[in-house]
Formats: C-alpha cells, structure tokens, sequence
C-alpha cells in the first residue's frame, strides 16, 4: 500500500510540511523519469519483466540523492523512529547511497544526526577484517535501509550480520516498495518494513 501519510502531520511549521511535499513529488517525478526502464529484462530471479527500476540513477543523481535523503528521513521521522536510532545503512552496494544521503540529511538538522554504516557481503580479509563499516553499531539501534527489494533477500542479508555484530534492528526501509514478496520476508523475519513510496505511484 502506498505510503500516503500527509508530511504535515507531524509537529513543525506549515512551512515545512508544504516543503517536505515539495521534495516528495520531484523525487517521485525524478524517479518516473530517470529510473523506470521500459523494455524486455531479465531479472535476478530469472523471471523476464517488461520494465525495470533502477533506483541507483536516482540514489547517484545529482538533485535526486539530497531528495533521497530528506524524504526517507521524514519517512524515519513519521513512523516515530526519529529521534530513536542512530544509525543507517544495508548490504552494499544498493543500500550504501540510500544511507549516505539520509546521513547528510540528518546532520543539516543538527537535532539528531545520524551515523551510517556499510554491511560487507563477506567479512574483509585483511586490516580489522570487519564486515560492518562506520561507527560500530554493537548496542546501537539502527535501521536497515535498500534502495528497492524483490525478495527481501539483500536488506535481510544485512540484518543478519547487524544481529551478530550486536545491533538493534528497529525497521528496514526502502525508497521503493516493489514487491509483496519483500515485505512478508521482511516481516516474517519479524522486522518492520516501511516504504516512501510503492510501485504504483510510478507511472508504469
């Protein structure tokens, strides 16, 4: 389902939910135009598509990513996991933008920024050998973020070396809920999933 819920609601000025709106709709618009492939692709499943959403055209795109940032930062805010956790990121390379930009985000703020972090696919094999880079996340609560998800299976991936390195998943959140698929693994894992927006919005 569409996430629908007014930028307004919130405490603050009038002001800056109308802005918030604002930042909303052309990252939508960006997304429709930038993002949505439209042709025959194989996706990773092997399934074929007539489409395809590639969301690092917008996570990588000069006025797209501060969008990115704002917008899944009052997606944080709205569902009352802000102020609350302190850091965010996901499995590289998807999620390592997402989290970027909602880092920056949140520092312009001031009130309460955010730290990200990158999950690794394989723990590193020389240095501090880590899997999770940044700030140590051990006791901190964190929310897993990607920017799309078929399956669910890389933003789970990700809560799964966040649980071993002691972290406290609060939610995983996407830019774009894509799939149903996605959100019964999400929460059959016993996670939270929230989206800024879902494929219907997008035109296609």
């Amino acid at each position: 389902m569409p996430d629908t819920t007014a930028t307004s609601d919130r405490p603050g000025s009038s002001g800056q939910g109308s802005a918030l709106a604002a930042d909303r709709e052309r990252l939508r618009r960006l997304i429709c135009d930038l993002a949505v492939v439209r042709g025959q692709v194989t996706l990773s499943s092997g399934a074929q598509a007539d489409h395809y959403v590639d969301l690092r055209r917008i996570t990588l795109h000069h006025e797209a990513a501060p969008l990115v940032g704002r917008v899944m930062l009052d997606l944080l805010r709205r569902e009352g996991l802000v102020p609350g956790i302190d850091a965010v990121g996901g499995l590289t390379l998807g999620a390592d933008p997402v989290a970027t930009s909602i880092l920056h985000a949140s520092a312009a703020q001031v009130e309460h920024p955010l730290d990200a972090f990158v999950v690794r696919k394989a723990n590193k094999a020389h240095g501090l050998q880590r899997r999770i880079e940044g700030p140590d996340v051990a006791g901190r609560r964190v929310v897993a973020v990607e920017d799309t998800s078929t399956t669910g299976g890389s933003v789970l991936t990700a809560c799964e070396a966040l649980t071993e390195a002691g972290a406290d998943i609060a939610a995983v959140a996407v830019i774009v809920h894509r799939s149903d698929a996605s959100r019964q693994a999400v929460e059959q894992a016993g996670y939270r999933y929230l989206s800024a927006y879902d494929i219907s919005e997008l035109e296609i």
